[in-house]
């Protein structure tokens, strides 16, 4: 058992330093270490598999990822950002604050902080640093805000940790909501102090009628935050469920409502000099025709695409920390380091 540990933890950290990505290291290191030992890897692969199929919560991380897919691009986060500016924008730092304040309902929508920061990063880094930020600070409040995505609801996160401890998915979603709130604030906090110090320009508040302006357009985007969280924790659907009806919702709004990818971009909503009856029937007879022939446009499915390899990534790498893990219990090492912890207490 000693053996099997040191060649674990040994191939693993001799992988990382290596620069080896990390779901092949602990695979590797898996494998490596149960083929010394037990001279085959096939009852750890047929044990790991095993565990995956019987995690039915981690069929939510696909649809999360393509939902936060759709969302980035089919202009929702553009959206959140314009309204997140117009609410906040005003305040010294606002450009920075509003950065934070996007994160955070993006973050609400996708479930994912990388694909947080990266629907939300580029266009406020890029506000910012025509405001005057430095580029470093500017980075760094959106990577700093991005992480959100672990602690606001839904977070695939806590979707993978609830599979691997039995835990309550709702119930984790349910915890997160107060640290997240309060972590945003508090890093919009600092953001405000540190404002202070450099030479910056804000905003002009733009009035209560920007911000409704604003709000309308990101409504569709607002609206999946409400659904999602008020069906999770009202019992309407599982956290599985939203996560699919979230996948669903964003490809409608990305490819028929803002119409930014998709067979319908660039086609207006109602053409100069037709009747609001005659656009929403022209509209209505579009998306009822192109809804399920427009899965395979070049752009839609370029967003499937994108989305299932990140999937599969993530997967990947939740299978080969399964192998891991299940290589570090059979080997008791967390038992055997326990033992040790108590008896140098």
């Amino acid at each position: 058992m000693i053996a099997e540990g040191s060649i674990l933890f040994g191939i693993f950290f001799v992988a990382l330093f290596l620069n080896v990505p990390i779901g092949i290291s602990l695979g590797l290191a898996a494998g490596a270490a149960t083929l010394a030992v037990k001279g085959t890897i096939s009852p750890l692969i047929i044990t790991a598999l095993s565990t995956l199929d019987q995690k039915f919560t981690l069929t939510a991380i696909p649809f999360f990822i393509l939902s936060a897919a759709f969302l980035g691009s089919g202009g929702t986060a553009r959206r959140i950002v314009q309204f997140a500016i117009a609410a906040v924008g005003h305040f010294r730092g606002g450009m920075a604050m509003a950065g934070v304040f996007a994160c955070m309902m993006f973050a609400s929508l996708s479930g994912s902080s990388p694909a947080t920061v990266a629907a939300v990063g580029s266009l406020s880094i890029d506000g910012m640093k025509k405001a005057g930020y430095p580029k470093s600070f500017a980075a760094g409040v959106i990577c700093n805000a991005g992480t959100l995505g672990i602690l606001i609801p839904p977070s695939i996160v806590m979707v993978v940790y609830a599979a691997a401890t039995d835990e309550s998915v709702g119930r984790m979603f349910l915890a997160g909501v107060v640290p997240g709130l309060l972590a945003g604030l508090a890093l919009m906090a600092g953001i405000w102090w540190r404002a202070r110090h450099l030479d910056i320009v804000w905003l002009k508040w733009a009035g209560w009628r920007a911000v409704l302006v604003s709000g309308r357009d990101a409504f569709f985007g607002l609206l999946l935050i409400v659904v999602i969280l008020a069906g999770i924790y009202r019992g309407f659907f599982t956290p599985t469920e939203a996560a699919a009806f979230a996948a669903v919702y964003g490809y409608v709004v990305a490819v028929f409502v803002y119409r930014e990818i998709g067979p319908l971009k660039n086609t207006a909503w109602r053409e100069p000099g037709e009747g609001p009856g005659r656009a929403t029937a022209r509209a209505v007879a579009g998306s009822v025709l192109w809804l399920l022939p427009a899965i395979f446009h070049r752009e839609v499915r370029q967003v499937l695409f994108d989305g299932g390899r990140l999937s599969l990534v993530v997967m990947f790498i939740i299978f080969n920390a399964i192998m891991f893990s299940h290589v570090l219990t059979d080997a008791r090492i967390p038992r055997r380091s326990a033992r040790s912890f108590q008896r140098r207490a």
